[in-house]
């Protein structure tokens, strides 16, 4: 169902067309003029305009233009009497869905031509959140006893409105879960959003959340919609939320509040439509008795918090996970059919694991480039030291190359396949950008 505004100066045809939509289940408002429709669009937002074209004072050619310029997502159907359909062809050369002769006789005909208007509207901003969208779903878990507790919880959740909190160290699968809820709720048809507040630079963050409009910093050439927006009728999860500066603490705690907000550099005020999922690595209750996180918004967040377990407290889901990760990195690297060997098996689900899955996927991967075939085997584990000492070496005795000659083959191989882009390079073999370059320096790789 979509938001409707109906514009025109007889009462009459006004009140007939606004009927007429009400009766689909479309959320109608009203307007007299153009004046009153600006200041109606200004306060709120509508996915549809339908406006007369002949009106005294601000007439509807005008509010076609404003809304075109101002509010470009927003469709417009224009409704014309005989005799001004020249005046209608017009409109829909500045961007205005369709038109429709008064007297308007049929209401079928005004629901059919609205909501293909509204549909065109969800397509364009199913094409705007395609970039947002992640391609797969990883499953919550292989069985393991710790997970049971969290899946329950997380199935419990899921049909109500709840906001949930996700708490866990980095890379103990908290996106997924977020996903897991928005699959098991009544938004499960709408987007999920996904955006993870320490991954963009505090200068973007706002924009990225809210939208901006033109001209409201440098750079802004044209109005944005933010991701909230975007994520209108489904799930919004907010990453790191433990990241966020104070000032947009506070705005987002005014959004959780009121359910609206508006672009940076706007005044309309947009409502937000959304399902809330938070997630941190940090012990939020910590940071707000340090007094660097809100209280009242750490309030509005723990509506639902829900602890997701280390993958060292879940055992029996690491090979599993593993072997799906691996299929994933094999379709990746254009080499399907990647597998471990036992031992390698046996070394993955004894390691710690203190990065979670994002350490063993970058271990995985890592392996993968160094192995000759599509056999990984525990000499191709390059894992990060331990507490009980250093993981890499190998569990049983063999001939293995040395560690710094397979690294040094495994980045000239990365440098190959990326033909000399060192930021893909660094990509591939799981290591930062200045990591690289140090190691390039080490082994005199030009």
């Amino acid at each position: 169902m979509g938001r409707i505004l109906v514009v025109d100066d007889e009462e009459g045809i006004r009140s007939f067309v606004a009927e007429a939509l009400a009766v689909d289940g479309h959320d109608v408002a009203t307007a007299a003029d153009g004046r009153e429709a600006l200041r109606r669009l200004a306060e709120r937002g509508f996915d549809l305009v339908l406006t007369d074209l002949k009106m005294p004072g601000l007439d509807g050619m005008e509010v076609v233009r404003r809304v075109r310029a101002e509010q470009p997502e927003v469709e417009v159907i224009v409704l014309t009497a005989h005799g001004t359909i020249d005046t209608a062809v017009e409109a829909m050369k500045l961007g205005a869905f369709d038109y429709l002769q008064k007297p308007v006789g049929s209401p079928a005909e005004l629901r059919l031509l609205a909501g293909r208007a509204l549909e065109r509207r969800t397509l364009r901003a199913a094409r705007d959140r395609e970039s947002l969208q992640a391609p797969g779903e990883t499953p919550l878990t292989w069985g393991d006893p710790a997970m049971v507790p969290v899946v329950e919880a997380l199935r419990k959740v899921a049909p109500t409105h709840a906001t949930v909190l996700l708490l866990g160290e980095s890379g103990t699968g908290k996106e997924v879960a977020a996903r897991a809820i928005h699959r098991w709720s009544a938004r499960a048809a709408g987007p999920f959003v996904a955006v993870n507040g320490a991954a963009i630079a505090e200068n973007l963050l706002e924009s990225e959340l809210f939208g901006h409009e033109k001209g409201a910093f440098t750079g802004a050439h044209e109005r944005r919609r933010g991701r909230i927006e975007l994520a209108a009728g489904g799930s919004f999860f907010l990453d790191e939320i433990g990241e966020l500066r104070p000032e947009l603490q506070a705005k987002l705690l005014r959004v959780l509040q009121e359910n609206r907000f508006e672009r940076v550099g706007g005044t309309q005020t947009l409502e937000a439509d959304v399902r809330w999922i938070a997630a941190t690595n940090r012990d939020l209750r910590a940071e707000r008795d340090a007094g660097r996180f809100r209280e009242d918004l750490y309030h509005r967040l723990a509506v639902f918090p829900i602890r997701l377990p280390p993958l060292r407290e879940r055992r029996e889901d690491i090979l599993p996970l593993a072997r799906t990760l691996l299929a994933g990195i094999g379709a990746q690297l254009g080499r399907p059919g990647l597998s471990l060997t036992a031992a390698a098996g046996r070394r993955i689900a004894a390691a710690e694991w203190r990065g979670n899955v994002r350490e063993l996927r970058n271990a995985l991967e890592r392996a993968a480039i160094l192995a000759e075939g599509t056999v990984i085997d525990e000499a191709h584990l390059w894992l990060e030291p331990g507490p009980a000492g250093p993981a890499a070496s190998p569990a049983a005795p063999g001939p293995v190359r040395p560690l710094a000659e397979m690294e040094r083959d495994a980045i000239q191989r990365a440098l190959a396949e990326t033909r000399g882009n060192r930021r893909e390079a660094a990509q591939r073999l799981g290591i930062g950008l200045r990591t690289l370059y140090e190691k390039l320096k080490r082994y005199g790789i030009g």
